[in-house]
């Protein structure tokens, strides 16, 4: 009689456990308000979707917003760069110590800025390039991070949702037992082994509560806002890993060429020969434009005969004119180091951009491989493996109704079917992770 009571109690956490692993059994059982700590982190209703977690990263994530503000920059240098050169005005006055003479003089100086300003809008154009492409890079990070992110907490939160559910069928299933221990009805025993069993599942529970707070505090972080922000996400794990399934066609890999980092380094290996013919132009001779306007007021204290024939002061202003140019001749300064610099400048961007284009192809050929091995191993899963778990443990209770078995072989085969469920956690989980880690080595931003 004892343990046909025990049986059924375990058959009900048994029953229950089984209904976290598959929702259509679910309505056989909801846990209790305090079993219930996965309800935070995922709300199938005002819950944000992972599209909008994406659209609000690269809006508002202060890093990307900096990258950005690079851009600006560039502009504002290309803006410099296309101005020519002021001209340089000089005003002279000069005063005789004692006497009547002055001399003012005026000077207008134009650099004509010749072969300069072409080679240096064109190095500030390639310029803006870099900027733009380092920003789409930094966009392929951030949305690559916050799928990571996304991910994570809805794993954390199917792992805490099964937990959720198992510990509150054994709670319930221990204060049963505990009320017929207390009738006389069941060996304490058996209790104090369902107690252990419900400690050991509370403080499973609350370490996996504590990494879903963590993988909170990560989106949060990739969303851009504080750690103390309200954020739920919608989608569940099976969802994203269900969504991320596109026809082959669709998993194309386009060439690592379209990689903004790659791109980046084209821009940079542009601006680098940009430079070389700025450095060179630079080294070139230069004109400058000159007028001069010189007004003298000068005269003697001696007297002489003026062009009436009477005698007058020797005194006489004279206006006078002057123009010319002024020419920067490149003798022994030609601009080589500036020019020698610039040409390792384009080897490195050169080199940099053949790493880069290496390290692109690696991380696609990785992240496919660990892409089809994850979908497989969650084919795996889905193709029986759980439901034969679930059988197993059906087999297990009934053996035990039947006494040929004991309590502790039931547990047994329950955590077994417990860890089944949490590696499909772990399956779906890689297979998300390979999938976004595929995404960001193709260069996608969605």
């Amino acid at each position: 009689m004892t343990q046909s009571i025990s049986s059924h109690v375990l058959a009900a956490a048994v029953v229950v456990a089984a209904c976290c692993a598959i929702p259509a059994l679910a309505q056989s059982g909801q846990p209790a308000a305090q079993d219930q700590m996965a309800v935070r982190f995922v709300d199938p209703i005002r819950g944000m979707p992972i599209e909008q977690a994406v659209a609000r990263a690269l809006q508002s994530e202060p890093a990307l917003l900096a990258a950005r503000t690079s851009i600006d920059a560039a502009r504002g240098e290309r803006q410099q760069a296309a101005l020519r050169l002021n001209p340089m005005v000089s005003l002279m006055r000069q005063e005789q110590t004692g006497g009547s003479d002055n001399l003012t003089s005026a000077e207008v100086e134009w650099p004509l800025d010749l072969f300069r300003r072409p080679s240096r809008t064109a190095a500030a154009d390639r310029g803006i390039e870099v900027a733009e492409f380092a920003a789409a890079d930094q966009e392929r990070m951030i949305v690559a991070t916050v799928r990571a992110a996304y991910g994570e907490l809805a794993a954390s939160a199917r792992d805490l949702e099964v937990s959720d559910a198992l510990v509150a069928a054994t709670r319930r299933s221990y204060e049963l037992l505990r009320a017929r221990v207390a009738q006389g009805a069941a060996p304490a025993l058996e209790r104090n082994i369902l107690e252990v069993e419900l400690h050991r599942l509370e403080s499973q529970r609350l370490l996996q509560a504590g990494n879903a707070e963590a993988a909170l505090i990560a989106l949060t972080r990739a969303l851009g806002v504080g750690p103390h922000a309200v954020v739920a996400v919608r989608d569940t794990l099976d969802r994203l890993v269900e969504a991320d399934s596109p026809p082959e066609a669709a998993m194309a890999v386009p060439p690592p060429a379209q990689r903004a980092d790659i791109r980046e380094a084209d821009a940079r290996l542009r601006l680098a020969e940009a430079r070389i013919e700025q450095a060179r132009n630079d080294g070139r001779f230069d004109v400058n434009v000159f007028g001069s306007y010189m007004r003298m007021n000068f005269g003697f204290p001696q007297m002489a005969f003026g062009a009436g024939g009477s005698l007058e002061p020797i005194h006489g202003i004279f206006h006078n004119l002057a123009a010319g140019v002024t020419i920067a001749v490149p003798l022994s300064n030609r601009n080589q180091g500036a020019i020698a610099a610039a040409q390792a400048e384009r080897a490195g961007a050169a080199h940099q951009r053949d790493a880069r284009a290496l390290t692109a192809e690696s991380e696609v050929a990785a992240a496919a491989a660990r892409d089809a091995h994850a979908r497989r191993a969650v084919a795996i899963y889905a193709s029986g493996v759980r439901t034969l778990a679930l059988q197993n443990l059906e087999v297990v209770r009934e053996t035990y109704e039947l006494g040929r078995s004991t309590l502790t072989d039931v547990l047994a085969e329950q955590r077994r079917y417990l860890e089944i469920e949490m590696g499909y956690t772990d399956a779906l989980r890689a297979a998300f992770e390979a999938r976004t880690a595929l995404k960001q080595a193709r260069g996608d931003v969605k």
